[in-house]
């Protein structure tokens, strides 16, 4: 009789998420993560912090947005060894905040929606490629 064995318990699996674990652990990484999450909040309420919330399609964006940023980076904090492969998504979401002012339908791009996006996208981005390079740089180094 064959014993079959579940991939999730295959030892290489095991020590790779053991140090994307390990990275995620790391004090550049959880500051990171910490200021994308602060980033998403800010783009979620930032209609009513900056005063566009008027302009309903950059409200609605930037809320979704927000929202899901959030919600990812908590779950990359939770369990960074099991989700590592959606950290690109990080940085995705910041590009899409910098240009939604000039793709949402409508006029969008006034200078509070330019500026605010502009600046939350780019921190958003900075961060969530340092969190791409934190995971990618921990989990590759040989263990000692």
């Amino acid at each position: 009789m064959i014993e079959q064995t579940h991939m999730a318990t295959h030892p290489d699996l095991i020590e790779l998420r053991r140090r994307y674990d390990a990275a995620s652990a790391s004090p550049i990484a959880e500051g990171a993560a910490g200021l994308a999450f602060l980033g998403a909040v800010f783009l979620a309420a930032s209609p009513w912090i900056v005063g566009f919330s008027a302009l309903t399609a950059i409200t609605v964006s930037n809320l979704i947005a927000g929202g899901a940023l959030a919600a990812l980076v908590i779950a990359l904090t939770a369990a960074y060894g099991r989700m590592h492969g959606l950290t690109f998504v990080v940085p995705a979401i910041g590009i899409w905040t910098i240009v939604a002012p000039w793709v949402i339908v409508g006029a969008m791009d006034t200078t509070r929606t330019i500026w605010s996006n502009a600046c939350a996208g780019g921190a958003i981005v900075f961060f969530g490629l340092v969190m791409l390079a934190v995971g990618f740089l921990r989990a590759r180094r040989p263990a000692l």
